[in-house]
C-alpha cells in the first residue's frame, strides 16, 4: 500500500509540475517575444522586462526538472532516461514521451546557446533561440497527448488559454521577422551589384561622391557606393580627348 502511495505521490507530483512547468512556458514565450520586439510594457523598463524572463525561464527549468525526475523515478510505469533525452525511444507511450523529449531537447539547445552567448556569437545564438517557438507546440502537444484530462473541464480550458495567449505575440512576431528580412534584401542585392558586404565601407572615396561626408549626409554606405557607380557609368571620360588635343597642338608647332 505504501508503494503504491508513493508512486500515485510521484505521478501526481509529476503531472502537477507538468501543467505548471506549460504555463511557465508560456509566460516564457510571451516574455521573449517582447524583449524581442522591443515592446515596451507599462510600468516596467526594458531592463525589467528582461530580467523578468530570465527569472520565468529559469522558474520554468526547475518546474521541467522535477517533472523529468519525477517521471522517470516511479515505479508504476518504466521510462528510462534515455527515453526523455532521445525522441521516440521509450517503450511505454512512445509518442507522447517522444513529442516531450523533442520539446525537452529544443529548451536545452536554447538554455546551453543563452549560456554561450558571449562565445558562439549573436547570429548562432539567434538561429538557435528561434527553437524556442518551435518547442512550445511541441510540448503542448507532449501534454494532451500523455494526459487525458487535459482534454475537458478546467485543464483543457487553461490549455486553451495559455495557446490563445502565445498565440497573438507570436504571430506577431514571425510577421515582424519576415518583414525585417524584407528589407533587408534590397541591400543584399545592391551589396551583390557592387561587389561588397552590406554594410561595408571599402572602396569609398574622399569628397562628396563617398567617404565619410557622403556618409554622414547619406546614412547608408552601400547606397553611396551604388550612386557612386552609377556616376562613373554616366559620366564621359574626357581624358583621352584632352591628350589628344595636346598631341597634335604640339605636332603643329613642330
Amino acid at each position: 500500500m505504501s508503494g503504491l502511495t508513493g508512486s500515485t505521490a510521484l505521478w501526481d507530483a509529476g503531472r502537477a509540475t507538468g501543467i505548471m512547468a506549460l504555463v511557465l512556458l508560456t509566460l516564457v514565450v510571451i516574455l521573449g517575444v517582447l524583449v524581442a520586439g522591443k515592446v515596451r510594457v507599462p510600468g516596467l523598463p526594458r531592463f525589467a522586462v528582461i530580467g523578468l524572463h530570465r527569472r520565468v525561464s529559469l522558474i520554468a527549468l526547475a518546474f521541467l526538472a522535477v517533472h523529468v525526475l519525477t517521471t522517470i523515478t516511479d515505479s508504476y510505469v518504466t521510462i528510462r532516461l534515455a527515453a526523455v533525452i532521445v525522441p521516440f525511444t521509450s517503450g511505454y507511450e512512445p509518442l507522447p514521451i517522444g513529442l516531450g523529449a523533442v520539446a525537452l531537447d529544443f529548451g536545452a539547445a536554447v538554455l546551453v546557446t543563452s549560456l554561450l552567448r558571449a562565445r558562439i556569437g549573436w547570429r548562432l545564438w539567434r538561429l538557435v533561440h528561434w527553437l524556442g517557438y518551435a518547442a512550445y507546440p511541441v510540448a503542448v502537444a507532449h501534454s494532451l497527448t500523455s494526459a487525458k484530462d487535459l482534454r475537458s473541464g478546467w485543464l483543457l480550458a487553461v490549455t486553451a488559454g495559455c495557446v490563445l495567449a502565445v498565440a497573438g505575440p507570436a504571430g506577431w512576431r514571425l510577421a515582424d521577422a519576415r518583414r525585417d528580412s524584407r528589407r533587408q534584401r534590397p541591400a543584399s542585392r545592391t551589396a551583390w551589384v557592387t561587389g561588397q558586404e552590406p554594410g561595408s565601407v571599402a572602396g569609398h572615396v574622399p569628397a562628396d561622391v563617398g567617404g565619410r561626408r557622403a556618409d554622414r549626409r547619406d546614412g547608408d554606405p552601400v547606397l553611396v557606393d551604388q550612386r557612386r557607380d552609377q556616376r562613373r557609368v554616366g559620366a564621359v571620360d574626357v581624358a583621352p580627348f584632352v591628350d589628344a588635343v595636346g598631341r597634335s597642338a604640339a605636332g603643329a608647332r613642330e
